[in-house]
């Protein structure tokens, strides 16, 4: 038997990471080979320990931006507002010079200044991640030794199907399944109307197919119905999702298994 269920798609987002010009210790050489005896204030490297300081410094600007926004409603804002072309207008390639999916770059590349006005964020309370852990199993002792509080998870069960990430990762689609996204105003009055780039081999049905805000911190929810119509379209199919007023493109990356 098989189950349709969701995960997190991961990475969340990429920074810049190669060839960056950072401070670096003295305490060992640029090269940390044996025989190298040079210290030096600086260094070009790359890596993680790069992209890293990047994001959080975009996240630090955001937070002082906007010091009353959650983090998970920070992370939002990195993500939904990524691209996914390079400085060339072309499509991001991995490491090995190949057309790049979601499983390489998550929601795509950060854009700091996008990302100070996203329009929309999906956001989360502490409440949402202690069902998050209980819907992956954990038990109470588990959850208080995490939380530092005693939680009793809820009955029945939240779906993580609904969890309110920014994007939408499912796997061992079958059939057909829906899920529940909540959005929040974080800019202007405006009304928001949705597109699709459906992921091959799947259709995929938005509804409402528009969201019309009143006020700054107001809420909508929406639904999405994901249909399997073919199974030969390899392991995973990937769209996107944008909901846009004209001038913010609030975009979620879509990825699909079939079975």
């Amino acid at each position: 038997m098989c189950f349709t269920h969701s995960t997190l798609l991961q990475p969340d987002i990429t920074g810049p990471g190669v060839n960056i010009l950072a401070a670096y210790t003295e305490a060992r050489s640029p090269t940390d080979l044996e025989f190298d005896k040079r210290k030096v204030p600086f260094n070009i490297v790359s890596g993680t320990s790069m992209s890293c300081p990047h994001l959080s410094g975009v996240v630090a600007l955001i937070k002082a931006r906007n010091p009353h926004w959650s983090q998970a409603a920070i992370k939002s804002a990195i993500m939904t507002t990524a691209r996914r072309s390079d400085n060339m207008e072309l499509a991001i390639k991995d490491a090995s010079l190949e057309r790049a999916t979601p499983f390489s770059y998550g929601a795509g590349h950060v854009r700091p200044n996008a990302a100070a006005d996203p329009g929309l964020v999906y956001d989360l309370t502490p409440t949402d991640y202690l069902n998050f852990l209980c819907v992956l199993d954990y038990d109470q002792s588990s959850i208080a030794a995490i939380s530092g509080q005693n939680y009793t998870c809820p009955t029945p069960k939240p779906k993580l199907l609904d969890f309110n990430y920014p994007s939408l990762s499912i796997t061992n689609l079958t059939s057909t399944v829906t899920v529940t996204r909540v959005v929040k105003l974080v800019g202007p009055p405006a009304t928001y109307t949705v597109r699709v780039q459906s992921p091959p081999g799947v259709s995929v049905d938005v509804s409402p197919k528009s969201l019309s805000f009143e006020k700054e911190g107001e809420e909508k929810s929406y639904t999405v119905k994901f249909t399997l119509k073919s199974q030969n379209f390899g392991n995973y199919s990937f769209g996107r999702l944008i909901w846009s007023d004209g001038t913010h493109h609030v975009r979620s990356s879509i990825v699909i298994n079939g079975v």
